[in-house]
């Protein structure tokens, strides 16, 4: 065969590099190449063809587990990201959701750079570097290095395997299949928000926020490598358990960090430094009530941006559980913070410690039905000034009165008698309320309450009624809120944000004229403990604010804005049961007024706002309510400036009962000598001439001064005339006791000073007021019998619903 070597036609160099020899045949070549060819390649092609359809028929088999919607956890964070709540899935893990962008790049760095260099490239499996660890375990007897990949740990993480050669290959099988399916950025967020950390926490954002208290954006060199390497052995590294091993596994990525040059060596130096720190595993817990009822209207996102301000939140949150900590047991609070010009949420406190059982603390009383006790007034008085019925400072009577048989009470027993609409907004009267919601009429103002956004809620059967602006129907505080902000948005009341994605709700509650002169109203009204202009307003916010208080003290109201934001705060107890001695003013507001004074402010928030060009300050008189006439000096009996609105100024109330003095201009004869009155029929002839008084409501006359009653009463009739009826009225006096009467104890009494009271005179009914307040009520010339316990000057006061009055003075001695 001479020099052909026909039977070994390739030979090897020294470095395995496959060279053709030079005396090979060229047709002995063809002939090979041929046998190959007809023989070999379709041998080759029907094996890949065989074992693609294989893998396909696999991936079909057992299609690769990847997470489903309801499968994950849910995590509620404030405006700012940082976690309020976190809900765990199904198997009680705690798991963020993080992205390649939401986490710091320093993590990233550490990461790739130590568990997989080649992730971007390598389809899933990096063969090197299995053989790599392969030898490294056969030469010392233990693992040295991990050979997997990342893909790889996701495919163990999504579907765990034993560690038996069997359980390897289904992890690489499964790793080729991600690679399959999932771009790498699919399959690294993957990682980032499933890894193990330890416990329950799974992810690297969930982890950074459990051990470090900050989110994976602001991770330190030291920080970024610790996590970065707790996934190898999570128990094992903790570093709230272990901090030693976990400072000596993160030193390790930082060497791997410098060797790499990925990271410098001052700052692998400087990050060597910083000691392992880790807080104790507590998933966040803060807006506990409004992330559950987030999460239920959300319920397949695993992130929910809510409006919430964390800090403040937080804040809130602590002060609210120690202002009610001495609080009776079952007894709660809710408060919430809006932002009046998004009507975004700040701040929401449903309870007063949610995982309190004694306190009902896993009930929401934001978002509660609750008796919304007197901050309806304000809404009322603005509506009356939309229809044109009062002005600022409309003369209103608070004295008992009885409406269709509804006779309403103040919450103290106390009356005031004649008293300017402002003022009976600012003590939150209930007689002059119900007067001008018996005006407006309930159903209307209900209707306009609905229409801006608080639907009140009525026991079965039942509507709209008197009784509804005292309390006597249901409210929520979010509604409340949000329509309490019109004082301070022209008007426009909302419905309260909790996440961007909300949408925006602005309803006309008032006009713009209306809701400045009720802000003005309350925002002058001084602060408990303070009289008026008493602490500086250019360093407190100017604050609209007004309580309630519902029958019985089951609930207890403050609601305040500025020009920025509106407060609103409820203390009383879930299960409806009445708190003795506990209500607005003095359980609520306190509150109020310190988280107002403690939210962030600007220049100019504490600016006073011009009035729109609908409203004009005017002087007004009264008893008429209307402008002075020049003319006729003498009607106007007191003086004062009123907010009007649209350029009317509506007269006093006209009273019901047509037997009544109607408060108004009374004209009559008289004669120009004696001063007498005239009627239409006198037995002497007389030089007459026009009278006129301006007249009180005839209510009001027991609070009024003797020189008052006197300048609104008709003079007396002429002898010779004939009754006219106008003078005419019942005549009171009461039987018992003697006006200007000294009355002691009887000695040996275990009682005050017993009376026995008779109004004679009237067969109507009679409201008995002593010093002020309500005492009682009879009819007719019945008894009341009552014991006087307290010493000193008392007097009392019987009145009929037609105004006719009368009055003793006594005093009681020691």
């Amino acid at each position: 065969m001479g020099n052909h070597n026909i039977g070994c036609p390739w030979r090897g160099s020294y470095n395995s590099t496959l060279v053709l020899t030079p005396n090979l045949d060229a047709g002995i070549a063809a002939k090979l190449y041929m046998s190959l060819r007809r023989h070999w390649l379709p041998v080759l092609r029907w094996t890949t063809v065989a074992v693609l359809l294989s893998l396909l028929l696999l991936d079909f088999a057992f299609p690769l587990p990847l997470p489903k919607a309801r499968d994950t956890s849910t995590l509620v964070v404030a405006r700012d990201g940082t976690p309020l709540r976190a809900f765990a899935d199904h198997d009680g893990v705690w798991r963020y959701p993080a992205t390649p962008d939401s986490v710091s790049p320093l993590y990233l760095q550490a990461l790739l750079n130590y568990e997989d260099r080649w992730f971007w490239k390598h389809p899933g499996v990096n063969p090197w570097a299995m053989l790599r660890a392969g030898g490294q375990w056969l030469r010392g007897g233990h693992i040295v290095s991990g050979g997997s990949t990342l893909s790889m740990q996701v495919a163990r993480i999504l579907d765990p395997h034993s560690r038996t050669p069997w359980g390897k290959l289904k992890q690489v099988l499964r790793a080729l299949q991600l690679e399959a399916h999932l771009s790498k950025r699919q399959i690294l967020t993957l990682y980032l928000e499933r890894a193990p950390f330890g416990g329950t926490i799974e992810g690297v954002e969930a982890a950074s926020w459990a051990y470090l208290g900050k989110p994976a954006t602001q991770l330190s060199h030291a920080e970024a490598a610790l996590l970065a390497v707790l996934p190898q052995a999570p128990s094992r590294l903790r570093p709230d358990r272990h901090p030693d091993a976990a400072r000596d596994a993160r030193d390790k990525v930082l060497a791997r960090m410098a060797s790499l040059r990925v990271w410098s060596p001052s700052v692998v130096t400087e990050a060597r430094v910083e000691p392992v720190v880790a807080r104790s595993l507590q998933p966040p817990l803060s807006a506990a009530l409004l992330a559950e009822r987030l999460r239920q209207q959300q319920p397949h996102d695993a992130r929910i941006e809510s409006t919430l301000d964390a800090d403040l939140q937080r804040t809130l949150e602590e002060r609210v559980t120690a202002y009610f900590s001495q609080l009776p047991a079952r007894t709660s609070a809710a408060l919430l913070v809006v932002d009046n010009a998004s009507m975004e949420a700040r701040a929401y406190v449903g309870s007063v410690t949610f995982a309190d059982k004694d306190r009902l603390g896993h009930v929401d009383m934001v978002q509660a039905w609750r008796s919304p006790g007197s901050t309806l007034k304000p809404f009322l008085y603005g509506l009356a000034m939309d229809d044109g019925l009062i002005h600022s400072e409309s003369l209103l009577v608070d004295a008992p009165q009885s409406f269709g048989g509804y006779r309403p009470g103040n919450f103290d027993a106390a009356f005031n008698g004649p008293i300017g609409a402002a003022e009976a907004l600012r003590l939150s009267l209930n007689v002059p309320a119900v007067d001008v919601l018996d005006r407006i009429g309930p159903a209307r103002f209900s209707a306009r309450l609905a229409n801006a956004g608080v639907n009140l809620r009525y026991p079965r059967g039942a509507g709209p009624n008197l009784a509804l602006i005292l309390g006597g129907t249901g409210a929520r505080l979010e509604d409340l809120v949000g329509s309490f902000a019109a004082f301070n948005r022209g008007g426009l009341a909302g419905r309260v944000r909790y996440t961007a994605r909300d949408e925006a709700q602005d309803r006309r509650l008032l006009s713009p004229g209306a809701a400045w002169i009720v802000r003005e109203i309350l925002q002058a009204n001084p602060r408990p403990g303070y009289g008026m202009g008493a602490f500086d307003t250019g360093t407190r916010p100017r604050v609209a604010w007004k309580t309630g208080t519902s029958y019985g003290f089951r609930d207890a109201w403050a609601l305040g804005s500025t020009s920025r934001y509106t407060v609103g705060v409820w203390v009383g107890r879930p299960d409806g049961t009445p708190l003795p001695g506990q209500y607005g003013a003095v359980t609520a507001l306190p509150l109020m007024f310190e988280v107002i004074d403690s939210l962030p402010r600007l220049r100019g928030d504490n600016a006073q706002s011009p009035a729109p060009a609908s409203v004009a300050e005017t002087d007004i008189c009264w008893p008429l309510g209307t402008a002075p006439d020049p003319a006729m000096p003498e009607l106007c009996q007191r003086r004062m400036k009123a907010w009007t609105l649209d350029g009317a100024i509506p007269p006093t109330f006209a009273e019901r009962d047509a037997r009544l003095w109607s408060a108004g201009i009374e004209q009559f004869e008289v004669d120009a000598r004696s001063g007498l009155r005239l009627s239409a029929e006198c037995a002497q002839p007389h030089a007459a001439q026009t009278g006129t008084i301006a007249r009180w409501p005839a209510l009001a006359a027991p609070w009024l001064s003797a020189q008052t009653r006197a300048q609104s009463r008709l003079p007396a009739l002429s002898p010779d005339c004939a009754d006219d009826g106008r003078g005419s009225r019942e005549e009171l006096r009461i039987e018992g006791v003697n006006d200007r009467a000294t009355l002691a104890r009887a000695p040996g009494s275990t009682h005050g000073v017993r009376l026995q009271l008779r109004a004679l005179g009237t067969e109507s009914r009679v409201h008995w007021v002593l010093d002020g307040r309500w005492l009682a009520e009879t009819q007719g010339a019945r008894t009341l019998i009552h014991d006087f316990d307290e010493p000193g000057r008392h007097v009392l006061t019987a009145m009929t619903d037609s105004g006719a009055w009368t009055r003793s003075e006594f005093v009681i001695l020691r």
